[in-house]
């Protein structure tokens, strides 16, 4: 196989074999724990902006198919591997992991000590990364070091424009309509309007530019912000759209990027974990009932809330409803004088355990006798 380089801001140097498309590719090196689910990660739109290695040694034994994908193409700005399956085997495999990266373009390195990899980013923290295959892998490191210090960095990086959808879309409800709701895009997985439309939900999902008057109006029951990639303190307007529905007081949920975005919209501030969580087994407990889920994750931010106390903020009493149990980040906030809640993980279950999908049956408890 064609050598390839996977370096790092600060100078390692990981060397494998080119895997996907060949070419270069630079973003903010992040692990994944995953040992399945790799298809829904790399059409995650919240990975935009990021390079994605995977800690589990063998990736891509079941392939890829036209069911499960989270969005309509891979989002991911490369991906890593250690051992990628050479063949793909599962009935509803269509083409292999390596067919799809190239046809759409994403450069892979394979073949590299992925769990070394992952040591060094726990140490060290997220930062970014360049792969090289082709002619690049002959330059000089040290050239190479300079091409991924000139690349952008996450902290102030603004990706939701590039995933949001470009026009307003519906998911209609399946069997009885009961509820109606506007999802606003910044970067929303197709399981999650699908978790809502189980539900009786039809789901109005809006771009990311959406004016508060079209996120409230007349027959919708409730409002949802999504998932999605990038800093939230850049997604100003996304958080005058959250305040602007606390103030309607109409139902509220938003889940990863979404619980970020309440958080700001509260006054709360936001900041960057030193490597983030992701994955599908993170411990996060439900402080008022004491019970734990395992967890899908995605963030590399987090919101900065008091977990010792209630806190005022300009819509009222807030809470911390959720923390992570491997290392008390806030997971979730609950608004006592209002009808918004929100978690940091992702309920939809795409990849990930199933322990939190009861929360769109909290959602549809807050929307009940709200608008119909």
């Amino acid at each position: 196989m064609n050598p390839a380089l996977f370096v790092l801001e600060d100078g390692r140097v990981f060397r494998g074999s080119a895997f996907g498309a060949d070419g270069s590719a630079f973003g903010e090196a992040v692990f994944n724990t995953g040992m399945t689910g790799y298809q829904e990660t790399l059409t995650d739109p919240s990975y935009r902006g990021q390079i994605v290695v995977m800690t589990a040694p063998h990736i891509g034994n079941t392939g890829m198919n036209d069911a499960d994908p989270e969005s309509d193409r891979i989002w991911v700005n490369g991906f890593v591997v250690r051992n990628p399956s050479p063949i793909a085997s599962n009935w509803r495999s269509q083409r292999s992991l390596d067919a799809e990266l190239r046809a759409q373009g994403v450069v892979g390195v394979a073949g590299v000590d992925t769990r070394a990899i992952t040591r060094h980013l726990r140490e060290r923290g997220a930062m970014r990364v360049g792969l090289f295959t082709g002619d690049a892998v002959l330059s000089d490191v040290d050239a190479l070091v300079a091409q991924v210090l000139a690349s952008p960095a996450m902290v102030g990086a603004s990706y939701v424009d590039d995933v949001t959808t470009r026009a307003a879309y519906v998911v209609p409800a399946i069997a009885e309509h009961r509820l109606t709701v506007a999802a606003l895009d910044l970067g929303i997985k197709r399981m999650t309007p699908h978790r809502m439309a189980e539900r009786g939900i039809e789901t109005h999902v809006l771009p990311a530019s959406a004016s508060a008057e079209e996120l409230l109006e007349r027959g919708v029951d409730g409002v949802f912000f999504s998932n999605g990639p990038g800093d939230p303190s850049t997604a100003a307007h996304a958080t005058e759209l959250a305040r602007a529905v606390l103030a309607a007081d109409r139902p509220f949920f938003g889940i990863c990027f979404g619980n970020q975005i309440l958080g700001r919209a509260l006054g709360f501030d936001t900041y960057k974990l030193k490597y983030g969580h992701r994955g599908v087994n993170q411990p996060v407990q439900d402080r008022r009932s004491g019970r734990v889920a395992i967890t899908a994750h995605n963030h590399g931010f987090a919101v900065d809330a008091p977990l010792d106390r209630v806190s005022e903020t300009p819509f009222g009493r807030v809470e911390v409803s959720h923390v992570c149990l491997n290392d008390q980040v806030v997971e979730g906030l609950r608004a006592l004088d209002a009808r918004a809640f929100s978690v940091q993980y992702h309920p939809e279950a795409a990849a990930g355990p199933h322990d939190a999908v009861g929360l769109f049956d909290e959602f549809v408890t807050s929307m009940s006798g709200v608008g119909r």
